[in-house]
């Protein structure tokens, strides 16, 4: 797998609407950072998967969205984009955050790409979608947040 393949998107964002809703179900709340935050898509013939970033303040780069084609999941592909972030943005912030729903499918990714729970948002989900959103059977009510240290530089490996 080539780092080559990813590249940032800086115009037309929207076109990758279809892939981030798979990640985040509802267009308003992808409205809220697509604009402000910055692209990158996975492309090997053909899109493979996409990821936003938004810089929250105090060294925190926050991953709002990221997605996967649904045959591709399981590849590697979501892996590959959250390490060429942390080796991108390593120097410029000290901290690689992501919020998601507690989910049995979600959450042990991100903990296994070297994430560690860091708190939690109540209601998140039921507070600001207009419908239910249900992943792996479960209805999605509070966001956990998770925290992985940068390092500027190159990943330890360990990840």
């Amino acid at each position: 797998m080539r780092d080559d393949a990813i590249r940032e998107i800086t115009e037309d964002k929207k076109r990758y609407l279809p892939l981030l809703l798979l990640a985040d179900e509802q267009e308003s709340m992808i409205d809220r950072y697509l604009d402000r935050g910055r692209m990158f898509v996975l492309e090997e013939d053909g899109v493979k998967a996409v990821c936003v970033v938004t810089d929250e303040g105090d060294g925190i780069l926050e991953i709002k969205n990221l997605a996967v084609e649904p045959p591709l999941q399981g590849r590697g592909y979501g892996r590959r984009l959250i390490e060429y972030t942390a080796q991108q943005f390593g120097g410029a912030f000290s901290i690689l955050q992501v919020g998601t729903g507690d989910s049995p499918l979600t959450v042990p990714f991100y903990e296994a790409c070297g994430f560690a729970r860091s708190h939690l948002v109540r209601n998140f989900f039921t507070d600001h979608y207009d419908r239910p959103i249900f992943e792996g059977g479960k209805q999605l009510t509070d966001m956990v947040y998770l925290r992985r240290e940068l390092h500027s530089g190159a990943c330890d490996g360990r990840r």
